[in-house]
């Protein structure tokens, strides 16, 4: 069951990062976060955010090549990247079951790639690349599993600002 949806449109891989940012400095306690999104959608930039609203002090890659990195802050950020993974490995056996959630915050991209090594709270975050007349942009959908992660996605909305021109209000403004 799921609860308190949220949808934000970002036009820039700086807001999409700050989108991030404040969605890191939102979570309190362990969690897993789902990101689901094309090559190129955002993902990592978005986990680079979040890291930077959890205290992380690190720079943010990607872990696809060695499928998990680890970086300290508030709380210990978990940085998954399953899409190198196939249905023949078994996560539990790679250890991947301990962080989920463990004692920190676990980013996975590409999760939808092994589905049962999610807990049954975590917040599922589908970042979408579009094209309009203002040319690109990315939609991303919150959509929280659980009374925790439902409590994360209302907290970190009543977080987020716009400025009058319609943009998302950057902390850094």
């Amino acid at each position: 069951m799921h609860q308190a949806e949220a949808y934000i449109t970002t036009r820039t891989e700086a807001e999409t990062a700050a989108l991030g940012e404040i969605f890191g400095r939102a979570i309190d306690q362990p969690q897993v976060i789902a990101l689901h999104g094309e090559l190129g959608a955002g993902k990592t930039v978005f986990v680079r955010g979040a890291a930077r609203g959890l205290g992380v002090s690190e720079q943010v890659t990607s872990p696809t090549f060695v499928l998990l990195k680890i970086y300290s802050g508030r709380l210990p950020l978990y940085h998954f990247d399953f899409y190198r993974l196939t249905a023949e490995e078994d996560p539990f056996e790679l250890g991947f079951a301990e962080y989920l959630p463990g004692d920190g915050v676990a980013f996975i991209e590409w999760a939808e790639r092994m589905p049962d090594l999610l807990p049954d709270g975590f917040v599922q975050v589908d970042i979408e690349r579009f094209y309009d007349d203002k040319g690109e942009g990315r939609r991303l959908l919150f959509t929280p599993y659980g009374a925790a992660a439902s409590k994360l996605i209302e907290t970190f909305i009543e977080t987020v600002t716009w400025r009058t021109d319609g943009s998302l209000h950057l902390s850094s403004e």
